[in-house]
């Protein structure tokens, strides 16, 4: 994106969601963001929605012994207080599945995060290069 854009929640703070445009007849999209809380106790990414998709998964991508694993998080991702975690490729990331239509580069979707404690957040995701955050 050439500006960055954040968006709080309390003492949440979301800084730059974006996704990467995806080919034609793909399904799945990732969704990428970085989370700070400023507080004093422990959040929880708890849930997201988006009109991107029908149905929404919090994964986290590890290499295990060379081998590239992903694991659904049921429960959401905890930032602690004074922590950011962020959401990025071969990390942590947002799965949008069953996408309604394609993320196309340069435009953007809407969405919406659930945190435990400090509540709902209405955000944007700019959709980039399908190779953004390779490098």
């Amino acid at each position: 994106g050439a500006f960055a854009h954040d968006y709080k929640v309390g003492p949440i703070v979301i800084d730059h969601p974006w996704s990467r445009a995806t080919p034609k007849g793909a399904t799945v999209a990732g969704g990428y963001l970085k989370i700070t809380n400023t507080g004093t106790t422990p959040d929880r990414l708890a849930s997201f929605t988006s009109e991107a998709g029908k149905r929404f998964e919090i994964h986290e991508m590890s290499v295990d012994g060379g081998v590239m694993k992903m694991r659904e998080l049921k429960n959401g991702i905890e930032i602690a207080p004074g922590a950011t975690v962020e959401l990025k490729p071969g990390s942590y990331h947002v799965m949008f599945i069953g996408l309604k239509e394609r993320p196309v580069e340069g435009t953007a979707f809407e969405g919406t995060l659930t945190f435990e404690k400090a509540g709902t957040v209405d955000i944007s995701y700019d959709v980039e290069a399908p190779n953004a955050g390779m490098n």
